[in-house]
């Protein structure tokens, strides 16, 4: 039988029914599929349930198993998954990252009641939306080991975001080592905002977080931010930053937040912006670029490398430009595609298919729809984090302790209620994706990490993963859908915000 009430499923798939009854989940329940997912999902079940379920393969098999995970490239589109649950449960993938979103479709389903744990009776067919499904972890304010950001790839992944951006650099420190500039590293990296402590991650850390980023099917793409965010260049190579600028926002806003003004040479402790820049007509800045990109191009299999580009106030437009069209050509010449904010829109012969990411807010200010709109005018596509809806460090009311509000305070509502195409005057399918970003001034711990990001990840995970229009995808089905998300993000000791707009399930 064929139910219609919904399914407690976050993000919202496709099609989805509900079948009558459950499937138990017990010790004596079989999982049958060499998939590199059967041994997470057996992990995920015992630490939700308690019970440990077993493998078989189909030759020593008596019975066919309850569980079966399957690959087939006819099931459905790119990341697709078709998954079945009544007296068997069967995930079928298109290719092995469908099969990874179907499990996790899998363990939303998984619940208890008096007569003990089942997976819910479905349906379900099942693809993304978008390509490009991210969240940004900013390692340069406050560091996060690498413990740390694999739990951060196991939380978000479990939302089906397939693409991690590690804001590597910043004016308060330098997080990756790079061989042929060393001093990055050891003068630029012990600190963070504040003056909280710092760190990197040597090639090893960051290879070991692009391996497990990979086997959640994530993509990293690193970061370095430039020309400006550069102060913590400066404090390990000076000959390649000018002097701060110190404008009349910046001076006031320190005061007011009692933090100190960057001084050239000096580690910065604050979070003011737009002072820093490297020197954009010294031949050796770029011989820096190279290098750099060169060293996270060979340690990143991902097709991506971010070049930053934002919040350069203190830079000349002439000059900003003509960094960004050299900036971007770098990349490019190192077998990678270029990503930067928007404001490189600016740049006449940015390099071709450079993807721009949009982080102005949802109605376009100055001259920011322009800037973003040329990335597809030179043949290349945009990544929409517009800052009043998706960045994760703004506060969920003007009294929650972490946070800022420059951008907006961003409930959970209106983290969800708005459309990445509606945003700016391109074709719908120059909008590769959806990204948020959470930037880390005000977290000094993983758990604020975790506090600001969930659960307003899942509703950026929904608009990026789910059809535009459909009856689930309103806010009302969105919060009762989401409140049921609450169990599993418990039993895998996420730190999640219990914001009041949500209906909390208790199991």
């Amino acid at each position: 039988m064929v139910l219609t009430h919904p399914l407690p499923l976050v993000p919202a798939p496709v099609s989805a029914v509900a079948r009558e009854g459950r499937m138990p989940i017990t010790a004596t329940t079989r999982v049958l599929g060499s998939s590199s997912v059967a041994a997470p999902l057996l992990d995920a079940i015992e630490r939700r349930t308690g019970i440990r379920l077993r493998t078989v393969d189909a030759a020593s098999a008596e019975a066919p198993a309850e569980i079966e995970l399957l690959v087939d490239a006819r099931s459905s589109g790119p990341e697709g998954y078709t998954l079945e649950v009544g007296d068997r449960a069967i995930v079928v993938g298109t290719d092995e990252a469908g099969l990874f979103y179907g499990v996790q479709t899998l363990l939303q389903l998984l619940r208890q009641d008096d007569s003990g744990w089942a997976l819910l009776g479905a349906d379900i067919a099942d693809a993304p939306r978008f390509p490009h499904r991210g969240v940004m972890l900013d390692v340069a304010r406050h560091f996060f080991g690498v413990d740390e950001v694999k739990r951060f790839i196991d939380s978000t992944s479990a939302l089906k975001l397939n693409h991690l951006h590690l804001h590597l650099s910043d004016d308060q420190g330098w997080r990756v080592h790079i061989d042929s500039w060393p001093l990055l590293t050891e003068r630029a990296s012990g600190t963070s905002a504040n003056g909280d402590p710092g760190g990197f991650y040597t090639k090893d850390d960051y290879r070991e977080i692009v391996a497990h980023a990979a086997s959640r099917h994530m993509t990293v793409i690193p970061e370095i931010d430039l020309p400006g965010h550069t102060h913590a260049i400066g404090v390990a190579y000076p000959e390649l930053v000018e002097a701060p600028v110190l404008n009349d926002d910046l001076i006031a806003e320190s005061a007011r937040l009692g933090q100190p003004l960057p001084v050239a040479g000096e580690t910065y402790l604050g979070w003011g912006v737009g002072h820093s820049s490297v020197r954009i007509h010294e031949e050796h800045t770029y011989d820096f670029v190279r290098d750099v990109v060169r060293e996270l191009a060979e340690m990143t299999p991902g097709p991506y490398i971010h070049i930053g580009g934002d919040e350069s106030l203190g830079t000349a437009q002439a000059d900003f430009d003509l960094f960004a069209e050299r900036a971007t050509a770098i990349v490019a010449d190192a077998g990678k595609i270029p990503v930067a904010w928007h404001e490189m829109g600016s740049a006449a012969h940015i390099a071709e298919g450079t993807v721009g990411q949009y982080w102005g807010k949802t109605t376009p200010e100055g001259t920011h729809g322009e800037e973003a709109g040329h990335f597809v005018e030179r043949g290349g596509a945009l990544i929409m984090s517009a800052a009043d809806v998706t960045y994760l460090d703004m506060k969920y009311s003007p009294d929650f302790p972490l946070g800022l509000t420059w951008a907006g305070i961003i409930d959970v509502r209106t983290a969800y209620e708005w459309e990445p195409t509606a945003v700016l005057d391109v074709p719908d399918s120059a909008i590769l994706g959806v990204e948020a970003p959470l930037w880390s001034e005000t977290t000094r711990t993983y758990r604020d990490v975790e506090q600001l990001v969930f659960p307003r990840a899942a509703a950026q995970a929904e608009i990026a993963w789910s059809p535009a229009t459909g009856p689930e995808r309103v806010w009302e089905s969105f919060r009762t859908r989401l409140g049921t998300l609450a169990p599993l993000w418990k039993a895998e000791g996420v730190e999640f915000h219990a914001a009041d707009e949500i209906p909390w399930s208790e199991r």
